[in-house]
């Protein structure tokens, strides 16, 4: 993709930069496209148990509406930069969008499982494709010297999406019905479309007539798939102790390989993995990867713990963790402003460790924790994570040339994306493992139990009653400590990715894409 990337993507007498109302009305029709295709990867997380019931199958069944999506929005995050070569970056984006929003009304009018399959994968691959392809249009489209904020934009509605989309998915489920979590797209669709093919006209790229990588297009959707099937269906078969799982794991590795083979000696690969021969963007790579799988395993365990240990409900665990996005919006203008003037490695380095700081902190919660010890480090979370996101991204497209950053930016869509979804297998795996280490430690050294049944008898409970309430005490204390465990794990995790940031060369200029 190397010759026909560059011309599509570079702009050489590229137009001047939107300013104003223009600038504001553009750059809020990209950031609520990035936002409403993230959210759609956690908003029907909550929804599975309705959705299974309208749909008359099983919750197991249901979950594959989530995977479904995951799977083909991972595949199809990757092939953005071959995607924009041959058919124009601002032309493709508008025929995502409307894809998204088609697709989105076809999910939400489904009536059988299959039917909602089917367009939950052709809504995951026509959306994939405008994160990365709205952060490229996101920096054109700021001036030069102001294209960081434009960057902070993007790597907000990135970070909190995903927060929300549970949230927003547990209230319409619960107050309407599960098909509007697919229908309130369409008036975001309709304004993002008509927002960029109205005021980005001018941004569009020459496109290129490339021939298709059919091998490495297969190759690609055989080992993303299997992989990411693997991770979704792997803790409800026992992962490596189940035959299906260790079929996946094979299938993934082996096509994986001759993925990587077959790109980086094609002509014109659909995914232009040679970008990583760039030492600054292959670790920048590494360091997000870490960073985000840690952040994600975070957010998804949270409310898992808070709503199925701790007793809180959708909208009160909603209420918590909403708070992750005060501070990071406040200090996005912040962590924009100070890429030029400092070493960027020292300000990423440094939100890093305070995401780390944040682990440890929560690593200090318990069953009887009041709100404000829960709402802190989400709080204070916010004011590191502009830091990490916007200049790693920043360090990741600085260490390419212009040619070649919108497919830097896909793969890093892409490895973001499959690092969350790692991070999320593993962190649930481990807090279940975690969690039965504790209780059999905790079982052992309980002190008064006869005591503590006795009093529950007397107080009316049967002898099945009280057992099964002692029962609940233990495993509700068990399921907590194995959670902190994990919040350490990946505070650890966050201090690898800090370290890993200062083995990225520290750029010339930070460019990012905004290349005018």
């Amino acid at each position: 993709m190397a010759s026909a990337a560059a011309s599509a993507v570079s702009t050489p007498a590229g137009p001047q930069p939107l300013s104003g109302v223009k600038l504001l009305a553009a750059a809020f029709a990209l950031a609520l496209a990035n936002f409403v295709v993230v959210l759609d990867s956690t908003i029907a997380n909550v929804s599975v148990p309705h959705i299974a019931g309208g749909l008359a199958v099983s919750p197991t069944q249901g979950t594959w509406v989530i995977t479904s999506y995951a799977v083909a929005d991972a595949i199809s995050v990757p092939l953005t930069g071959w995607l924009a070569a041959r058919f124009g970056t601002v032309r493709w984006f508008i025929v995502s969008i409307v894809g998204f929003g088609i697709f989105s009304f076809l999910c939400g009018i489904s009536r059988t499982l299959d039917a909602l399959i089917l367009f939950r994968v052709l809504q995951g691959l026509a959306g994939g494709p405008l994160m990365p392809l709205s952060q490229i249009l996101l920096l054109r489209i700021f001036p030069k010297e102001k294209a960081g904020v434009g960057l902070a934009i993007w790597s907000m509605t990135t970070t909190t999406a995903p927060i929300l989309g549970p949230i927003l998915g547990g209230l319409i489920s619960d107050n309407w019905s599960w098909p509007w979590i697919f229908f309130i797209n369409l008036p975001v669709v309709a304004v993002c479309a008509f927002g960029v093919g109205s005021m980005l006209g001018a941004f569009e790229t020459k496109k290129a007539k490339m021939r298709i990588d059919i091998v490495g297009l297969i190759l690609l959707v055989l080992s993303v798939g299997s992989f990411q099937v693997m991770l979704d269906t792997g803790r409800e078969h026992d992962w490596f102790g189940s035959a299906w799982i260790v079929m996946l794991a094979i299938v993934a590795a082996i096509s994986f390989a001759a993925f990587l083979i077959w790109e980086l000696t094609d002509a014109n690969p659909v995914v232009n993995v040679r970008v990583f021969r760039f030492r600054g963007f292959s670790f920048a790579t590494v360091a997000i990867s870490l960073g985000f799988g840690a952040f994600f395993s975070q957010v998804v365990l949270t409310p898992l713990w808070l709503q199925q240990v701790a007793g809180y409900t959708a909208t009160e665990t909603g209420f918590i963790v909403a708070w992750i996005g005060c501070f990071a919006v406040l200090f996005s203008p912040l962590a924009a402003g100070l890429l030029t003037k400092i070493d960027v490695r020292i300000t990423v380095c440094a939100g890093i460790l305070w995401m780390a700081l944040m682990s440890i902190l929560r690593a200090r919660w318990n069953t009887d924790v009041d709100y404000w010890s829960l709402a802190l480090p989400h709080l204070l979370q916010g004011m590191g994570m502009p830091f990490f996101f916007v200049g790693l991204t920043a360090l990741a497209l600085s260490s390419v040339p212009a040619k070649d950053q919108t497919s830097a930016a896909g793969l890093m869509s892409f490895l973001r994306t499959l690092s969350g979804a790692i991070g999320t297998a593993i962190a649930t795996t481990a807090w279940d493992d975690a969690s039965r280490v504790s209780r059999a430690e905790l079982v052992p050294a309980l002190n008064g139990a006869a005591e503590t049944m006795d009093k529950m008898q007397n107080a009316g409970l049967t002898t099945e009653q009280a057992r099964a309430a002692l029962d609940r005490i233990v495993d509700v204390q068990a399921s907590t400590l194995g959670v902190l465990h994990i919040f350490l794990a990946a505070g650890t995790v966050f201090v690898i990715a800090a370290a890993a940031v200062w083995l990225i060369p520290r750029p010339k200029t930070i460019s990012m894409g905004a290349s005018h």
